[in-house]
């Protein structure tokens, strides 16, 4: 394989991996994963400052509010040195319209188009001939290389298109201009050996593959996106689609987080390089467990809080004496660190900004400092010791809800085994103050009771999960709360030493997310 020239990224190096996050486009597409639009600025900036090459931010025409955030991130990274900012469209004029206005802003623009190529897809979803589909690849590049050098055209569901026909679509995606080539296995169904085939037969059999960077996005549904991934690595794919934390439609994508450490723990065998700051990925998976209210996994790879433990003795006596026995990678290349009490109710505000700098909060404001910062000293109060992960659990907490409608202000509970459990919850609703009490089976439910009170909807409650940030009887609580309405689910999360309370800001949290949620209108055939 040969050097590549690219619009976006120049001369390509033989070796090179282009990283594609589509976290804030295919991961949100996840049941209970919508994010508003300060939410998925910070994301984004977190991908930049990880080292991603490409952040995929959104499906423009999919509603106001999807628009709004591509072309928002968009214009944050106006540089030609940032990331180059990609927005989705099917194959019609009015999607790839609406992506290019979306994505104009940014200092490197990607459009990426996609359409479906499988018999199934063609005859059951589309309902187009095969002329048609190839008429379509190739009209719809053609129209997105006049608002960009760089395109991109995916074939869906191409891991069970049939070879013949999908040599054609991409050959046709190639002559209009298409500059990447994406082939995913939308369903999951592929074996490592599939995706081998595949990229070697477009290799050998498309005229200009040569000269375009192949692609990969593998969808997890038989636990082998990452494994589908590597396989196309090593047949020699130069970009691959990822999310952090592999989240994602149905068991969610490949995991970049798993991936860019393969490549890197296992150069002998993938003598491959990429650009990702490793130590910052711990940081990136904990912002998007924050923002979407999904924790990862005990066990989860790279980030799972297990993956680094060793309990039994066998283990443990190896790693005391050589930590290459039982670790194959260091915590510290991934961002872990040793919790450690940095903090006390004595600390100034200069040293509290300066502890959410070295803990990667370089861009708080004022306002959110301020408020951040009150919840600190509240904390250190109430707590013997204050630890990095408390500090980051309040100020996620704090920043996070900074454009919220509804917002926390107090709560008084009084609860007990000899009196009806009672709650007085106030709140503030687009500014303006509202307080209620309400009485029910248990503290929790009685402020949920008030939340209802203040703020009727008509969702229901699907999930109520409570976990510990850290260790001790005075640790954080942070609670996730699940909400379900028309079909459409929403996590919140929330976090405070005093249960009740993080259980009441979870459940706002909540149903801020389902506001915007109620906003979003999913267009036909979305999938990728």
């Amino acid at each position: 394989m040969s050097a590549i020239r690219h619009p976006s990224f120049g001369e390509i190096a033989e070796d090179r991996v282009i990283i594609f996050d589509t976290t804030l486009r295919d991961g949100e597409q996840s049941p209970g994963f919508s994010m508003n639009l300060s939410e998925k600025l910070r994301l984004a900036e977190a991908l930049a400052e990880l080292g991603v090459d490409v952040i995929e931010a959104g499906f423009p025409i999919a509603s106001p509010g999807d628009f709004e955030s591509v072309h928002a991130i968009a214009t944050k990274f106006k540089s030609s040195d940032g990331p180059v900012i990609a927005g989705l469209a099917r194959s019609g004029r009015d999607d790839i319209l609406r992506a290019a206005e979306a994505v104009r802003p940014a200092g490197r623009s990607r459009i990426h188009s996609f359409l479906s190529t499988s018999p199934l897809h063609m005859k059951y979803k589309l309902r187009m001939e095969p002329d048609a589909v190839l008429e379509a690849v190739s009209s719809s590049v053609t129209l997105a290389r006049r608002f960009t050098d760089d395109v991109e055209w995916s074939a869906e569901d191409g891991s069970r298109t049939e070879p013949d026909f999908l040599c054609r679509c991409v050959e046709a995606a190639i002559n209009a201009g298409a500059t990447t080539i994406n082939i995913p296995d939308t369903v999951g169904y592929a074996l490592p050996e599939d995706v081998t085939r595949i990229f070697t037969m477009l290799r050998e059999r498309v005229p200009g593959a040569e000269k375009v960077i192949l692609s990969t996005h593998n969808h997890n549904d038989l636990g082998l996106a990452v494994a589908n991934t590597i396989a196309a690595i090593r047949a020699g794919v130069r970009q691959v689609e990822c999310t952090i934390n592999g989240i994602g439609e149905r068991a969610g994508n490949a995991s970049l987080e798993e991936i860019v450490m393969a490549l890197r723990t296992r150069h002998d065998a993938i003598p491959t390089t990429n650009h990702v700051v490793t130590e910052n990925i711990l940081r990136t998976s904990k912002l998007l467990s924050t923002i979407t209210g999904f924790d990862v996994q005990p066990n989860k790879a790279i980030v799972g809080r297990n993956a680094f433990a060793h309990e039994a003795g066998i283990h443990q006596d190896g790693v005391l004496k050589h930590a290459g026995t039982y670790e194959i990678m260091t915590p510290e290349s991934v961002g872990w660190t040793r919790s450690s009490l940095v903090m006390g109710k004595h600390s100034g505000r200069a040293a509290f900004r300066d502890k959410l700098k070295a803990l990667g909060y370089d861009d708080v404001g004022d306002n959110q400092l301020n408020d951040a910062f009150r919840r600190f000293k509240e904390l250190a109060d109430r707590k013997k010791v204050v630890y990095d992960d408390d500090i980051v659990a309040l100020v996620d907490d704090e920043v996070m809800r900074d454009r919220d409608h509804i917002r926390f202000v107090s709560l008084d509970v009084h609860a007990g085994s000899k009196a009806k459990p009672t709650a007085t919850l106030e709140i503030e609703v687009d500014g303006v103050t509202r307080s209620a009490t309400e009485s029910g089976d248990g503290p929790v439910d009685a402020t949920f009771r008030a939340i209802h009170a203040l703020f009727p909807h008509e969702s229901v409650l699907r999930l109520y999960s409570v976990g510990a940030v850290t260790e001790g009887t005075d640790a954080q609580a942070r609670v996730t709360v699940r909400l379900e309405e028309n079909g459409k689910l929403v996590d919140g999360q929330g976090a405070d030493t005093d249960t009740i309370v993080a259980s009441a800001r979870a459940y706002l949290h909540a149903l801020n997310k389902l506001l915007v949620k109620r906003t979003r209108t999913e267009p036909k055939a979305l999938s990728a």
